[in-house]
């Protein structure tokens, strides 16, 4: 993907990320600038199936009352949850 395309992808990203919920916020966001340009096509898919589950589950697994059943998304779960603030 070109520089200006990658760009265009990671603001409309910024925006799915916005899920009324600060803490989700911020914890999407900080891994969509820490680590999507970095990431495989296939840690970046599963961030884009963790961008369609609904907020009350994603914050059950952010806490670790949960684990997604899909085990990329789960290990990804992980990872920004071990991010740096």
């Amino acid at each position: 993907m070109s520089a200006g395309g990658d760009e265009i992808e990671l603001r409309r990203l910024r925006w799915r990320c916005r899920r009324g919920m600060r803490e989700l916020d911020r914890l999407l966001e900080r891994w969509l600038e820490q680590g999507w340009r970095a990431s495989p096509t296939d840690e970046r898919e599963a961030f884009l199936r963790l961008l369609d589950s609904e907020d009350d589950r994603l914050w059950k697994w952010f806490l670790g009352h949960e684990r997604s059943d899909d085990p990329q998304v789960d290990a990804l779960v992980q990872r920004i949850r071990s991010l740096p603030h």
